[in-house]
């Protein structure tokens, strides 16, 4: 019941939406308005100007006329008048009744169409009215014209339109591929004008965050790549310290630290996009099936797989990274539930989904867009103290993201539901 209310309110939002339309719409008003106004200007000047000069001669002239066909009336004079003229004339009297057409031959419709009449001495009625010209050489179809050049009017006003914006769907597209990173193309400059000036400032600013972007990465991988020797000696001199908790906390934090560089300098490689990708055609559960009898061989791991998944092109180490940071977050939030962790694929339309699930505590509502976030950390039952260093799922958004798919997180009930969604090209 809804559906026909619901389609004008998306008609009237694209409306609003769209500048193009407002603008031919302003157009439109303005022609009309201008229209009516001047009709209504004309039909003031013309009224004044037919009381006060054109009605007095114009009865003057009917006077002529009247006179010129005599009383009593001599209907030789009135076809006369009628073959010369555009006029129609009926006589009527004691005397004389004639018409010189049929349509003013009597009735109401002939005394609607005479214009002017006159009365005679003896007692005859003279009517003049419109000719054959009005009758029958009136032009035909001028109102749908009329209407055709109108619709075709607005239809050239609404193309130079979207011509004059096209620059804004330029920029719209631009703004988008910078929003993903992608500083490959500029906006083209189609023309030089208001338009053509702000898709150049865009394209500026673009530069200066790429710029400031790669900077940003050159200092992040240069201060990791310095990092790692002095963490490797670290780690050698505490191999050396006496056995014993102290020396096994330090082990810890010393390949927590590396496990950091690690995916710091694989997150500024994969912010390059499919470019570093390493692809092969690949089958996917195949591959699922190889970590986890590598990494997670007797864990409770029930799989669900869609026989019907094609072989796909892809990064087979870094899927294989992506498919074991979701599997090792499962399961460390899954601990102690009697369910085990659910892998599944499926084969929906266009798109190519695999799903983990934990039956754990999930995440606030409030959490969720902001999971797959460098460093970020949900509230305490997914703290530090139970592993990771904030960044497998931040790693996993660019695995995808650069296979030109996307990750999605919503709340299981119990658990926390990840899915990968990949184009099937």
């Amino acid at each position: 019941m809804s559906e026909p209310h619901s389609r004008p309110r998306r008609w009237h939002r694209r409306f609003r939406h769209s500048l193009r339309g407002r603008l031919v719409a302003m157009f439109l008003l303005l022609a009309l308005a201008t229209t009516l106004v001047f009709v209504g200007g004309t039909r003031v000047v013309f009224s004044s100007g037919w009381r006060e000069l054109v009605q007095p001669l114009f009865r003057d002239y009917v006077d002529r006329l009247a006179a010129e066909i005599g009383s009593p009336p001599d209907i030789a004079r009135a076809q006369a008048l009628t073959q010369r003229l555009p006029i129609a004339v009926r006589i009527e009297g004691p005397v004389v009744n004639w018409s010189s057409h049929a349509r003013l031959g009597g009735g109401q419709e002939g005394f609607m169409q005479a214009m002017l009449s006159r009365s005679t001495a003896d007692g005859h009625v003279i009517r003049f009215g419109l000719g054959d010209w009005h009758a029958d050489r009136r032009p035909q179809g001028v109102v749908w014209l009329i209407l055709v050049a109108m619709l075709l009017l607005l239809a050239l006003a609404f193309a130079y339109v979207r011509h004059l914006f096209r620059p804004l769907d330029d920029i719209r597209a631009g703004a988008q591929r910078y929003g993903r990173g992608d500083f490959s193309r500029p906006i083209p400059l189609r023309r030089h004008d208001e338009l053509g000036d702000l898709a150049l400032q865009v394209n500026s600013m673009a530069s200066g965050l790429q710029h400031l972007l790669e900077g940003q990465r050159a200092l992040l991988l240069a201060i990791s790549h310095e990092l790692r020797s002095p963490l490797t000696r670290a780690r050698l001199n505490a191999e050396l310290v006496a056995e014993g908790a102290s020396r096994d906390a330090l082990l810890r934090d010393l390949a927590l630290m590396r496990d950091l560089i690690s995916d710091l300098l694989e997150s500024e490689r994969l912010a390059g996009g499919h470019a570093v990708l390493q692809r092969e055609d690949s089958d996917l559960h195949g591959l699922l099936r190889e970590v986890i009898a590598q990494h997670f061989a007797g864990q409770p791991i029930a799989l669900a797989l869609d026989p019907a998944m094609p072989r796909l092109a892809l990064d087979r180490s870094r899927m294989q990274m992506l498919v074991r940071n979701l599997l090792d977050n499962a399961l460390r939030h899954n601990a102690h539930q009697e369910r085990p962790v659910e892998m599944s694929t499926a084969v929906e339309g266009e798109r190519l989904c695999l799903r983990v699930r934990d039956c754990g505590p999930g995440v606030s509502e409030s959490d969720l867009a902001k999971l797959a976030q460098p460093f970020f950390r949900p509230d305490a039952a997914r703290t530090r103290s139970s592993g990771g260093v904030g960044l497998g799922l931040y790693l996993c958004r660019l695995v995808a993201q650069s296979h030109g798919g996307e990750l999605l997180f919503r709340n299981a009930q119990p658990g926390l539901e990840v899915t990968l969604s990949l184009p099937r090209g």
